[in-house]
């Protein structure tokens, strides 16, 4: 089956290294200004999600997704369920298409599949999910799952999580993107005591995506694993860009900081993306929500400014964690 989305030729090594030091430059000249516009942006206050380039295409990405741990995992005859179809319109609305899923997250890939189906909205869907078990057979078996359930014929990102049976995960997976059941190909972590196992992985495998853990209050993966990724061309999605919900706890009793106004951000969850969205490497954030304001208040963040690298090497330190 083809895809809705088109697919380029890849972009080589040296011209996504190219792209990438032209961006890094920018940014550092220009640390407060907004992104270059792009598609559905426009203006001072564009009301569209800015977007990236995923590196082995040239495909743009919105900057901003939603992940469905814990937001997902709910019946539809539920308050909880009753509240996601406005999620994802918010999400859709704003020009957002990442949806990022996994078979351990419950309920979260049927929940996904049964709303995107209801509303007609899979075209506008770029749907990413995981395999996360041990065998090869298992992990086919589980796949098929994920395809049943998200209602779909073809994945557009398909990622080995945690790097669990990676190397025979990794021969189905090239497989079945010969045989376009998936678009792209990734690799998932959350925790940097893996981050030496990654790096080994990333420089001997070629992957599409990487989709690492990244916030103001861990940054590690600033030392060796984004700048990887970026030398690598691997498009990136963070998760945990608010410290898995702890950080913003910390932070939202306290008033922003005055500069906050200065890049666009009303909120610390904005600021909080906003970070995450400075570093050249990052391509999308995915932070996990089931409730329609906090997604309205997500995608803000990835629309008119966002501040490059020079800007939070000056600002980061002043918040107090």
């Amino acid at each position: 089956m083809t895809s809705a989305h088109d697919l380029s030729p890849r972009l080589t090594r040296a011209q996504f290294l190219r792209l990438a030091a032209g961006t890094l430059a920018g940014l550092a000249l220009a640390p407060a200004r907004a992104a270059p516009p792009q598609p559905g942006g426009g203006g001072d206050r564009p009301n569209k999600l800015l977007t990236r380039p995923i590196p082995a295409t040239g495909e743009a990405l919105p900057v901003i997704g939603c992940g469905t741990y814990i937001g997902f995992d709910a019946t539809p005859d539920t308050p909880e369920y009753q509240r996601l179809p406005a999620v994802l319109q918010t999400m859709f609305d704003a020009g957002g298409s990442v949806l990022d899923s996994s078979p351990m997250y419950g309920r979260a890939e049927a929940t996904t599949g049964e709303l995107l189906a209801a509303s007609g909205n899979r075209k506008r869907a770029f749907i990413a999910t995981k395999v996360w078990i041990r065998g090869r057979a298992n992990g086919i078996r589980q796949m098929e799952d994920s395809l049943r359930l998200l209602q779909t014929q073809q994945l557009d990102l398909m990622q080995i999580h945690n790097l669990v049976d990676w190397r025979a995960h990794l021969a189905t997976l090239r497989q079945w993107k010969d045989e376009q059941r998936v678009r792209y190909l990734g690799i998932t972590h959350y925790t940097a005591a893996a981050y030496r196992e990654l790096e080994a992985v990333m420089r001997n495998e070629r992957f599409d995506f990487l989709q690492i853990n990244y916030s103001l209050d861990a940054r590690e993966a600033e030392q060796r694993i984004l700048p990887l990724a970026a030398e690598r061309g691997m498009a990136v999605l963070i998760n945990r860009p608010f410290g898995g919900g702890g950080l913003l706890r910390k932070l939202r009793d306290r008033p922003l900081p005055p500069w906050a106004a200065d890049i666009g951000a009303t909120s610390w969850a904005q600021l909080l993306l906003k970070f995450v969205l400075g570093h050249p490497a990052v391509t999308c954030a995915i932070p996990g929500t089931g409730r329609p304001e906090h997604m309205e208040d997500n995608v803000a963040a990835g629309m008119g400014t966002i501040p490059g690298p020079e800007f939070w090497h000056h600002h980061a330190d002043l918040i107090e964690l």
